[in-house]
């Protein structure tokens, strides 16, 4: 599959490291118009805007539907061959296309999700989904929070901006 190709569709995710940014979506007088703010037309009208939560009955592809119609950045990283903290971290920053400097570090991951994003301009807003988080020896349950907790760390800082940052993951 290739970076255009929806995430979940097609081939299937293994093969997908998605696109950083969803396209903004044009709507003309015959569809339903954009909302400005997330409202009852929302599929997150039950989800906070700023969270990380288990992506329970949400499916990849209507994430990454609702964040176009949002017109807000759609994050995908899967995680299902990774089975090392550095291999989780290097698989989320080829997923994001994150500098080629990124420190493969949870420091480093926060920087990226909070400083790099922030001076890139003004942000509308994120969906993030790390699908199939390994649970494995050398990323264990210690290593799963402590990634999650850098998540929630961002969610907290872009909830200080007054930016949607909501993070869907799964395990393995």
């Amino acid at each position: 599959m290739d970076r255009g190709q929806a995430a979940g569709q097609g081939a299937g995710p293994a093969t997908a490291s998605a696109s950083a940014q969803v396209s903004q979506f044009n709507h003309d007088s015959h569809t339903t118009p954009p909302m400005d703010t997330e409202g009852k037309m929302s599929l997150f009208k039950t989800v906070p805007p700023n969270i990380v939560q288990s992506i329970r009955a949400f499916r990849v592809n209507e994430l990454q539907q609702e964040a176009a119609h949002l017109q807000q950045h759609f994050l995908y990283a899967y995680c299902a061959e990774a089975v090392t903290k550095q291999q989780v971290l290097s698989t989320i920053a080829s997923a994001f296309h994150f500098p080629r400097h990124f420190g493969k570090n949870f420091d480093a991951l926060h920087d990226c999700l909070t400083d790099l994003a922030h001076k890139a301009g003004k942000q509308i807003g994120f969906v993030v989904v790390l699908e199939q988080l390994p649970n494995t020896q050398k990323f264990d349950k210690e290593a799963r929070e402590t990634l999650l907790d850098v998540f929630r760390d961002a969610a907290d800082y872009w909830a200080e901006k007054k930016v949607p940052f909501r993070v869907f993951y799964s395990f393995q």
